[in-house]
């Protein structure tokens, strides 16, 4: 097992509780209704399953599947292969995943530059595409001789043009630059508080927002490509309802499903990896304790630090803590 340092936060699956964690995830043997996996998690290789998912049941698909690069998962290698290939490996699932979807449901898949074009194209032969969401990745390697590589891509697309979006749901709550006065010398189109002043702007498909989880977060793991709980929540929320079928077939370390418990959705998804399972089970457990989203507070999804800053305010003035950078730290966004 890794070392951590002693504020790291990142999960940890004990050798002692890897049998009672896997026990909570199922195999699917033969054809089920959506009952049988509500709230379920599937411990299965998606071929070997997806024909016995029920039809008709997805409300939202979060989709995240191994990009086109070589990348070990677990115990498995994803090779990098020609964009022809990939693009014949995507069309293999979504084709069979858009039996299962409702005639009013939404999908978003996520991918990066290199692959894009990919996706576009094959999603383009089943749904129709709204959009395509670039967020940045704040993380990246830096290059000589090219752009340093800090961005992905999440296309949103629907079954048809009867589909439920909620833009009030996912407003961004950001500090005002300029505070603008109206004639009388009330503040326009934002809110004045002792906490700062801040204004709700309308979410675009241009996220700067997202912090990549890292290891003082709660919600971090070891997962390779694990993506933040406030990305996904954002999806979520626009897309799907109280009580809706959110569905992931490459779920990775949970984290659709375990905002999707956060947010009163039902779930279920799939993954290979025991390592993953037991991950994702482990924070669904954590979920009922916690149900925290990094950066989403009050019903309003925070520009990155601003949420920090105003705690720390709060803090400040409850504790008159003379060691501000300590109180800074319980928080994360």
């Amino acid at each position: 097992m890794k070392e951590r340092a002693p504020r790291n936060r990142t999960l940890v699956i004990e050798e002692n509780e890897k049998c009672q964690l896997m026990s909570q995830t199922i195999k699917l043997s033969t054809k089920c209704e959506a009952r049988d996996i509500s709230n379920s998690l599937i411990h299965q290789d998606l071929f070997s399953c997806l024909d016995l998912l029920p039809d008709n049941f997805i409300d939202l698909a979060v989709i995240d599947p191994p990009y086109n690069l070589s990348k070990k998962y677990g115990s498995n290698k994803f090779v990098r292969t020609t964009s022809e290939t990939y693009e014949a490996w995507l069309e293999s699932w979504v084709s069979k995943i858009k039996r299962c979807l409702k005639t009013n449901a939404s999908l978003y898949v996520c991918c990066d530059w290199q692959s894009s074009s990919a996706v576009q194209s094959v999603l383009e032969k089943h749904f129709k595409v709204r959009n395509r969401i670039t967020w940045e990745r704040e993380k990246g390697r830096g290059a000589l001789s090219n752009w340093k590589n800090c961005s992905e891509d999440i296309w949103f697309c629907t079954m048809s043009d009867d589909y439920y979006f909620d833009v009030e749901a996912v407003k961004l709550k950001r500090k005002v630059i300029a505070p603008y006065r109206d004639a009388s010398g009330d503040p326009k189109d934002w809110e004045e508080t002792t906490d700062g002043n801040y204004r709700l702007t309308h979410p675009s498909n241009l996220w700067t927002d997202i912090s990549i989880p890292f290891w003082s977060m709660p919600e971090n793991t070891d997962h390779p490509t694990q993506k933040p709980e406030k990305l996904v929540a954002k999806l979520i929320l626009a897309s799907s309802r109280p009580g809706d079928f959110i569905f992931d077939p490459f779920f990775g370390s949970g984290t659709t499903c375990v905002v999707a418990k956060k947010l009163g959705r039902n779930f279920t998804g799939v993954e290979q990896e025991e390592e993953y399972c037991q991950m994702a089970v482990k924070r669904l457990k954590q979920s009922e304790i916690d149900k925290t989203i990094q950066g989403y507070h009050d019903g309003y999804f925070w520009e990155r630090n601003s949420l920090a800053d105003q705690k720390q305010v709060k803090v400040a003035k409850k504790s008159n803590s003379k060691n501000i950078s300590e109180a800074v730290g319980l928080f994360d966004e």
